[in-house]
């Protein structure tokens, strides 16, 4: 399994870890030490924000939050104990596409550790270790596996590297058990299937909602716009399984159609086949999608299936009658 994992990924090696969070974790510990800086480029999956924000200060780690699309913002954040750049191919849930080849481009003149959460895109639409990342993790839970059955995580990069994370996970135990390598690789048999039927489906979806009546905006990378659209065309094979979208009406609205959907599962996870979706209070700060946001993760389903099952979903808003 772990050579099935390097291989997707262009890397010399892998080792598979019990949780997504258990190989951004150890990722981390792997490069830092007491004492040093990271710059965080990116709205960061909500599991690695508490990470940072609860953990890192005891850890003896300081870090800054920067826009992964502006190198600008990078610089200023560089200090001279800078050890490592993280970042995500595609956020979570606001789908934003930073500077990716820039980011790894940035760490490496500065001698610093790149490291890059995949999880949303998977190797199929993007493999950061041929743009110069050093390590990449997955949170295996998703899409690597596919079918919402196990918890798992995966980090890829030299063997020089892997092995460093590898001291660290057996330090803390964040090992994965042999049943669940057995699914994940078994999982990893249909990966780019099932990614590509995915990546369809939620374009399809994104379509419908990009100018409806019921919808106020919508984020998702295959739509011309999207803020990072042109950056994510010439970088990606796809768009990804992920959108989010705030409707007209706010709670209520979302709620009614969350409530209407006949098709996704009311859940909050994503990467699996089958279709999924969950309310996000998005807060103020996320521009046009501040506020009361649906995510969607694209399954396996037809596509008209899920655009009809859309349509009917959006009549039903609140914000419509």
């Amino acid at each position: 399994m772990h050579r099935r994992l390097a291989a997707l990924e262009g890397a010399e090696a892998a080792v598979a870890t019990a949780s997504g969070m258990g190989a951004i974790t150890t990722a981390l510990h792997s490069v830092l030490a007491a004492g040093d800086h990271l710059i965080a480029a990116g709205e960061f999956y909500g599991g690695t924000h508490r990470f940072l924000t609860e953990h890192a200060a005891r850890l003896g780690w300081t870090w800054d939050l920067v826009n992964p699309g502006d190198p600008g913002a990078w610089r200023e954040a560089l200090r001279p104990n800078t050890k490592a750049f993280l970042t995500e191919t595609i956020t979570n849930p606001l789908t934003a596409v930073g500077d990716l080849a820039g980011a790894a481009r940035f760490a490496r003149a500065h001698a610093l550790t790149s490291l890059i959460d995949n999880t949303l895109a998977t190797p199929v639409v993007f493999r950061p270790h041929s743009v110069g990342f050093d390590l990449v993790c997955h949170s295996a839970t998703k899409a690597l596996n596919g079918h919402s059955d196990l918890t798992a995580g995966a980090v890829t990069g030299s063997r020089e590297r892997i092995a460093r994370v590898a001291a660290v996970l057996g330090s803390y135990g964040a090992s994965l058990d042999p049943h669940a390598a057995f699914l994940l690789a078994r999982g990893l048999k249909t990966l780019a299937l099932r990614v590509r039927r995915q990546n369809e489906n939620a374009q399809a979806v994104a379509e419908l909602l990009d100018g409806h009546d019921a919808v106020a905006a919508v984020r998702y990378p295959g739509l011309p716009g999207h803020p990072d659209h042109r950056r994510a065309a010439g970088l990606l094979d796809g768009f990804g399984s992920v959108l989010a979208f705030r409707p007209h009406g706010g709670a209520s609205a979302a709620e009614a159609i969350v409530k209407a959907l006949r098709l996704p599962y009311a859940a909050p996870s994503l990467g699996g086949v089958e279709s999924l979706v969950t309310r996000l209070d998005l807060g103020a700060a996320a521009g046009d999608m501040s506020g009361e946001a649906v995510r969607f993760s694209a399954g396996i389903e037809g596509a008209d299936d899920l655009v009809a099952d859309f349509a009917q979903a959006l009549a039903q808003s609140p914000a419509l009658v």
